[in-house]
């Protein structure tokens, strides 16, 4: 049976002696803020109230006799101490959840996890993966940011990032997922319309449909300006759908990921051989979220998806 005293040898493994009469009630507050960076956020998770989180990390810091907390741009992220209290903190929450636990509810996924991925991975890669893990984890939930953007250096409130590019982050462990291309497509109206280029140089006379430059934040995704530079903009967008419907209405040539535009059968690709830009999918984790066994199973789903996602995301399905 767990007691009060197991959990003062939980504390007593990982933190230094003299702080082994930390509250497991301060530290479970501290685990909530580690996972989502903000006082308000665990303090909604918990059932508190913001002053309540505040005062408990402030007495957790009293106990420990330091700060567990630094804040950042992100919000808060953990000190060296704050990570060594998460990992009591860990153990002490695996072993409040197995007090009255069958062996079936202890194998079962539970909690929130919280990733950030482009519009089309999240849409495409990670909303499939996830629904099948839900299936035999039910209780498990996910929240999605879809936002293209670099590795972030704070992470504060996100469990796993997934990016396009190699990351340069420290303190995190960074996955390769796969990779995926793209590739200029047509709307069959908009070709009938004012004709199809046959080579680079006439396809460069028609309009582009792509990101907005000046708000791009990811190098990798900067190919139309390398190899397209005269094309002039018609729809920009900082949503990759929006690429995609204003290419299918006819607004220009859309520089696509294949994995989205091949499920439309009135876009047609253009110079495939010309133009078929191979891009990685990076993952990238909190090596404190990576510990929990929902983020954990996430990544891995995230992954087998990719994997098997292969030949739509190199644009081969359809061939």
């Amino acid at each position: 049976m767990t007691t009060c005293a197991h959990f003062m040898c939980i504390l007593a493994d990982v933190l230094e002696p003299a702080a082994t009469s930390a509250n497991p009630d301060d530290l479970l507050v501290l685990l909530a803020v580690s996972r989502t960076g903000r006082f308000t956020s665990a303090a909604d998770s918990l059932g508190l109230n913001h002053t309540t989180v505040s005062r408990r990390i402030a007495a957790l810091e009293t106990t420990l006799s330091g700060r567990v907390l630094s804040r950042t741009v992100g919000g808060w992220e953990l000190t060296e101490l704050g990570r060594r209290a998460v990992r009591a903190a860990e153990d002490v929450e695996a072993a409040i959840a197995g007090l009255g636990s069958t062996g079936e509810d202890a194998r079962q996924l539970s909690g929130v996890v919280r990733m950030s991925a482009t519009d089309g991975f999240s849409a495409y890669i990670a909303t499939p993966a996830i629904t099948a893990l839900q299936r035999q984890h039910p209780n498990l939930s996910v929240e999605i940011l879809t936002v293209t953007r670099r590795a972030m250096q704070h992470r504060s409130g996100l469990d796993i990032e997934v990016v396009v590019g190699a990351p340069q982050v420290h303190r995190a462990e960074a996955v390769k997922l796969g990779e995926y291309v793209l590739g200029m497509y047509a709307s069959r109206d908009y070709l009938d319309r004012v004709g199809t280029p046959a080579d680079a140089a006439e396809l460069m006379t028609h309009p582009l449909v792509y990101f907005v430059d000046s708000m791009l934040q990811v190098d990798d995704l900067d190919a139309p300006r390398r190899l397209v530079p005269t094309m002039r903009d018609s729809i920009s967008s900082t949503n990759v759908f929006v690429h995609v419907e204003a290419t299918r209405a006819g607004s220009g040539i859309g520089f696509l990921p294949c994995f989205m535009a091949d499920r439309h059968p009135d876009l047609v690709r253009l110079l495939p051989d010309q133009f078929a830009e191979q891009l990685p999918y990076w993952m990238v984790l909190r090596s404190e979220s990576l510990r929990q066994p929902a983020v954990a199973a996430v990544a891995d789903a995230l992954r087998d998806r990719t994997v098997a996602s292969e030949a739509e995301l190199l644009g081969l399905a359809s061939r």
